[in-house]
């Protein structure tokens, strides 16, 4: 009885440090895309570089990578604009 008692307790430690860690890990985790930077469009643009069709794919992504850079800075631009207008009062 004695030696279920501690194998449970010993399981149930196990349970709780692993969700423990586990919910700490999920809440503190960072998308890997901010770690690679000026990686990715680097390759991008080799890639588009080559010909063919992964020349047109890497071309393509370059120019997906760039739209959503413009429509991040006219989201900001968007952004400012509402909140001048609360502001002004309209």
């Amino acid at each position: 009885m004695r030696t279920t008692m501690k194998g449970s307790i010993r399981v149930g430690a196990a349970a709780a440090i692993f969700a423990a860690g586990f919910l700490v890990g999920s809440i503190t985790q960072r998308p890997a895309e901010a770690q690679l930077g000026d990686i990715k469009d680097k390759a991008m643009e080799k890639a588009g570089e080559q010909g063919g069709a992964v020349g047109a794919a890497g071309q393509l992504g370059t120019q997906l990578t760039d739209m959503k850079k413009n429509l991040d800075g006219l989201q900001k631009n968007y952004d400012m604009l509402k909140k001048v207008q609360s502001m002004l009062g309209g």
